[in-house]
Order: structure tokens, then C-alpha cells, then sequence
């Protein structure tokens, strides 16, 4: 069962679990049963079905049918689409923060100057000699 649309809300919320993200670590090396993808876990059968049908809900995994086996499938589509979303924000604040750089940069060479300027003026400056006639 594949949903009409995905959702990021879903997404996130389905990887929110760590249970659920080691099953799609698990399901990115090929299909596998419930009773495969439940065996690393100390839960019952039942429970990893909840979690299965979250991500299920979420789009990420399909079931298929073979025979007496309803093996799980990793989807990639919302998956791709997440990681889509975040590159957004995250080239969106790497730009940020190399503006942010550049105006630090110019606040230091300010900064130094004016420390100069202060320092030239605090120094005790050298005596003149005097000539002698």
C-alpha cells in the first residue's frame, strides 16, 4: 500500500524512532520478512508491525507478496525528497554563515587597528637628543 502523497511531517516523524531507522538501515541492503526484520530487536512481533505500519504510512517502505511472504521494500522517494529539503536550508545557511564569516573578518581587521591606533598613542614615544653646542 503506497500512499497518494508524501509528507515531510510523515518522513521525519517515521525517522524520528530509532527503531525505525535501523529497519530502513536494514531494508537499504534488500527486502526482509517482519520476522527478519524484527530478530535484532528485544520486542515483540506485533510491535515491530506498529512500526512498520509508520513507516508504511510515511511511504518509505512497500510490501510486496511472495508466496507465504509479505517481504518489506525500502522506498527512496521520500527519502530523496527529505534529503532535497534539507540541502535547501543547508546551502541556504552555508551562505549565511559565509556572510557572517566575511563581516567577522572585517569587525577583527577593525578591531586591530584600532588596537594599534591606541597602542601608538600609549607608547612612550623616544626622547629627542638634544644637540649640544
Amino acid at each position: 500500500m503506497k500512499p497518494t502523497g508524501y509528507n515531510l511531517d510523515a518522513t521525519f516523524a517515521a525517522l524520528a524512532d530509532p527503531t525505525r531507522r535501523t529497519i530502513l538501515a536494514r531494508l537499504a541492503t534488500g527486502e526482509a520478512s517482519v520476522a527478519e526484520l524484527a530478530e535484532p530487536f528485544d520486542m515483540t512481533q506485533p510491535a515491530i508491525s506498529k512500526h512498520l505500519k509508520v513507516l508504511e504510512g510515511a511511504g518509505l517502505i512497500s510490501r510486496s507478496r511472495d508466496a507465504q511472504r509479505r517481504p518489506r521494500r525500502l522506498e527512496p522517494k521520500p527519502l530523496a525528497e527529505a534529503t532535497d529539503w534539507i540541502e535547501r536550508y543547508r546551502r541556504l545557511w552555508e551562505g549565511n554563515f559565509k556572510r557572517l564569516d566575511a563581516v567577522l573578518q572585517e569587525l577583527k581587521a577593525k578591531q586591530k587597528k584600532t588596537i594599534d591606533a591606541l597602542l601608538d598613542e600609549v607608547k612612550p614615544k623616544p626622547k629627542k637628543k638634544r644637540r649640544t653646542r
